[in-house]
């Protein structure tokens, strides 16, 4: 797996996010430099697991669609 890059604007959104629950809920001034070094982090760390999650819940999605179509297939075969 490659990777996963973010546009600056991307990037300024969720470090924004970060500053706001570090503010929020911690009472903590979380800075630009130190809000992108843990964003950093965060998807080095633990993005994949992310990715990955995001990744076995699609595949379900299209295995279930998939057996329905199957089972739409079945229902139109023609018997000899």
């Amino acid at each position: 797996m490659s990777d996963i890059e973010f546009t600056r604007e991307e990037k300024e959104a969720l470090v924004a996010k970060l500053q706001r629950y570090f503010d929020n809920e911690l009472g903590v001034d979380l800075g630009q430099f130190d809000g992108e070094f843990l964003l950093d982090f965060i998807g080095k760390e633990i993005g994949a697991s992310f990715y990955n999650k995001g990744v076995f819940d699609a595949r379900a999605v299209v295995a279930t669609r998939l057996q329905m179509i199957d089972e739409e297939l079945y229902a139109i075969e023609k018997v000899q």
